[in-house]
């Protein structure tokens, strides 16, 4: 069991939730960017840099990603590859990709990128918020709970 962020555009307070989790649960946590990432000195946290370019990071996570591993992204492509490979996905703020979901957020996301390309204003996301910071803990927390049963 690994957990992989996407890790360029993930934030901060999401990325600190991570790896208090990673040292507090033991497991191995890797932030994957085409920048250097500071992170805490730990034994479960590495960093994993990647060139630049259009999806390597994403690439780069499908490539090494496991059944059973854990993917914080917001690129809802990425997150259908992972699911498709059998892993986990979910966004920073702890809503999960699933089979069921993932394809009709990929379709809403495809349909917004092409008003955007028509010239439509359509607005970005709202601000993270401090529900957005527990939601995000929570759902990684029971993420967290069934793989320990799971490995018991």
């Amino acid at each position: 069991m690994q957990i992989w962020i996407d890790a360029d555009a993930c934030p901060v307070v999401v990325k600190e939730i991570l790896c208090r989790a990673a040292s507090r649960w033991k497991v191995p946590l890797t932030f994957v960017a085409n920048r250097p990432i500071s992170v805490p000195p730990s034994p479960f946290i590495k960093t994993r840099q990647v060139s630049s370019g259009f999806d390597v990071a994403d690439n780069e996570i499908v490539r090494l990603l496991e059944p059973d591993d854990l993917v914080i992204t917001q690129d809802i492509p990425l997150a259908a590859e992972v699911v498709e490979k059998g892993g986990a996905a979910m966004s920073p703020r702890g809503e999960p990709f699933t089979r069921e979901n993932v394809r009709q957020r990929l379709a809403v996301r495809n349909m917004m990128e092409e008003r955007r390309n028509a010239g439509e204003v359509t607005g970005g996301p709202a601000g993270f918020s401090s529900a957005d910071r527990k939601q995000f803990a929570d759902q990684l927390d029971r993420w967290l709970q069934k793989r320990a049963k799971k490995n018991r």
